[in-house]
This record gives structure tokens, C-alpha cells and sequence, in this order.
């Protein structure tokens, strides 16, 4: 991994070695046994900066805390939202207004699969 910052400017001739090699298992998963990789579909989470086709990096070792993003299993399937609790209720909220929160009540199968700690895509 390059010792300093890249500007958006030009080059300084000073940056041209390498401190170490940069190890992508090592940045992104803290837990290897308990982390996944699943790929995001969609625009919902748009806001949180999940675009279609993204890598979700999951750590199934976290608990599942307000404001984190989870994915969870509603009656059987995948999503991935905020967790949130307003007065009491939890929900799932989408980070695109055109979806509706999910409260997250008894008639639903909820089971949480993880959190996710690290979001890979193109630019």
C-alpha cells in the first residue's frame, strides 16, 4: 500500500514506493469464518451508497444494532435495509424514498443473516 494519500491533482515524484502490500481479507473481513459475501440487486438502498450489483462484505458476528445495515430473511427472503426503532418498534427502512419501511412485527418471519461491514463497487 502506497505510504501516502492520492491527490486528485498531479503526482508527486516522492510517493513512488510502497510501505507494504495491501491485503484486501486483511482491510475488509475482520472474521473470516463468520463473514460472506453477498451481491446486492436493486435500487433501495441507494442512499447508503448500495448501488445494483454491488458486494455486500456481511459479518454474521455482529448483533444486529439500530442503524446498521442488515440483511435479513423476511418470510424467506434476502433483503438488505437499516435497522431502526422508533417508540419501541423496529422496522427496516429502505434508503431510497420510493420504497416503505418494513416494521418488523410478529406475522412476519424475521431471521437476521448479518451486518454488513464493507460495501465493494465500480466507479
Amino acid at each position: 500500500m502506497f505510504i501516502s494519500k492520492v491527490a486528485a491533482g498531479f503526482p508527486s515524484p516522492a510517493d513512488d514506493y510502497v510501505e507494504k502490500t495491501l491485503d484486501l481479507e486483511e482491510l475488509l473481513i475482520q472474521k473470516p469464518a463468520a463473514t460472506f459475501f453477498v451481491r446486492a440487486q436493486g435500487d433501495s438502498m441507494l442512499g447508503a451508497g448500495i448501488h445494483p450489483n454491488d458486494i455486500l462484505v456481511v459479518d454474521r458476528s455482529k448483533e444486529p444494532m439500530p442503524d446498521k445495515i442488515v440483511i435479513c430473511a423476511i418470510n424467506g427472503e434476502l433483503t438488505v435495509k437499516r435497522l431502526m426503532v422508533t417508540d419501541g418498534q423496529w422496522r427496516l427502512k429502505a434508503e431510497n424514498p420510493a420504497y416503505p419501511d418494513i416494521p418488523l412485527t410478529e406475522d412476519l418471519e424475521t431471521v437476521f443473516w448479518g451486518t454488513v461491514t464493507n460495501v465493494i463497487h465500480p466507479v
